[in-house]
């Protein structure tokens, strides 16, 4: 069995980010390829991880500027390595190259990072310079370089690196949201309209725009919709909340806090509603395919619709403004007949845009001429070779010195004792 290795920023957690749900589509996509596959991550085991071993899938930790990284690779030899995120790239790709140089580097980007800081500075009035000047966009882009080649999960995203940054077409792939099609037999098998009730909003409050998105529900959106329907509450469910956040629990006005979802997609079945007030980010948002699967309506903005329906019409309303977000709220929870056209239309949008088997097939293709024009490939890239020569020469230096400097401190330690 090939070996693939897959360097995780932190643990997947499905069901709490949609971070988490991308990289088990990923891992599930390689174990379907019949690879042997390894997650190793520096980050310490979360209580909400993925089982990755009931997947046959071997967990191994790692740690920064450490030669024992260089051990495992030896004994390894993956023959792919998948950096979860330009960081893990930046940490451990040179190491790769190094000891594995034929292993085919893939980064996947899981969003922009350099675009999502952009509007976040953008949205909170730190007036940002533009993306060709943020030094996380010079990161991220020296990293896309770097590899041979970067999954792209926005079309938006994937368009803005080839005309603004002028990226050449063959290290990206725009690879969303692997969902396998839903049947007719488990849509029927949905809550129906009547069988629903409350609103719901899910997210992972480590993220910015989701802590934000629900404090401005709480303050601007949600007066006006409990105005309207005074019994109707909102459930607000996430991983990791803040105080900032469990202070909105508000059980006298419907809106409540609810924290960490064991099977989100249960809670978002039972609602009548999701609601997504983003104001800024970047990438597909999880939560909404998610109501899709479900069969539950949306109402979100323009943000959180990004790179989404295509052409295909919004399972339920696109509205910016707070006054329009709520009234289209309100309207959507009490009528059946464009509730149920705003249903058909996300499970259109899953099969028409998001189908697991027609993006498997593009994936395996991508990775089959790359094995197989691999030093071609590579040979074109001249920008890549260029920047992973300096990066190894620095990044060597730099991690050697952080090495020495702890062994100096373990043996410092140790004589201490």
């Amino acid at each position: 069995m090939t070996p693939v290795l897959v360097i995780g920023y932190v643990w997947p957690e499905p069901n709490s980010t949609a971070a988490g749900s991308r990289m088990m589509q990923l891992l599930e996509f390689f174990i379907s390829e019949g690879f042997s596959v390894t997650f190793a991550t520096t980050a310490s085991e979360s209580i909400h991880r993925a089982n990755l071993e009931s997947l046959n899938i071997s967990i191994i930790p790692i740690k920064l500027n450490d030669s024992s990284f260089d051990v495992f690779l030896k004994d390894l030899q993956p023959q792919m390595v998948v950096f979860d995120r330009f960081m893990m790239e930046e940490q451990f790709g040179w190491r790769v190259h190094a000891i594995c140089p034929d292993a085919l580097k893939i980064l996947d980007t899981e969003d922009l990072h350099f675009l999502r800081n952009f509007r976040e500075l953008e949205f909170i009035g730190k007036n940002p310079l533009s993306t060709k000047e943020s030094e996380l966009a010079k990161r991220e882009i020296a990293s896309i370089y770097r590899c041979d080649l970067s999954l792209i999960i926005s079309e938006v995203e994937k368009k803005l690196l080839n005309d603004d940054f002028n990226i050449p077409e063959n290290l990206l792939l725009y690879l969303p949201f692997l969902i396998k099609k839903i049947t007719s037999e488990e849509i029927a098998f949905l809550p129906k309209f009547e069988e629903r009730e409350h609103f719901v909003s899910i997210g992972n409050f480590r993220h910015a725009p989701n802590a934000d998105a629900i404090m401005h529900l709480k303050r601007e959106i949600w007066p006006i919709i409990r105005k309207k329907l005074p019994d109707v509450q909102m459930h607000i469910y996430g991983a990791y909340p803040a105080a900032k956040i469990t202070q909105l629990h508000d059980p006298k006005n419907g809106f409540l806090i609810q924290g960490w979802a064991k099977d989100a997609a249960e809670i978002v079945k039972k609602a009548r509603i999701s609601l997504a007030p983003l104001r800024f980010g970047a990438g597909l948002k999880g939560k909404l395919i998610e109501a899709m699967q479900c069969g539950t309506p949306n109402i979100t903005t323009s943000v959180g619709a990004e790179g989404i329906p295509g052409s295909l019409d919004w399972n339920g309303f696109i509205e910016d403004s707070p006054e329009g977000f709520a009234a289209c709220a309100v309207e959507l929870y009490t009528s059946k007949t464009p509730w149920k056209q705003a249903q058909e239309n996300g499970f259109k949008i899953l099969d028409y845009r998001f189908s697991s088997a027609e993006f498997h097939n593009v994936f395996h293709n991508r990775l089959a001429d790359l094995k197989k024009n691999l030093k071609q490939h590579r040979m074109e890239n001249f920008t890549g070779a260029m920047l992973l020569h300096h990066r190894v020469k620095s990044t060597y230096y730099l991690s050697r010195y952080i090495e020495v400097k702890n062994e100096l401190l373990n043996l410092k330690k140790s004589e201490e004792f």
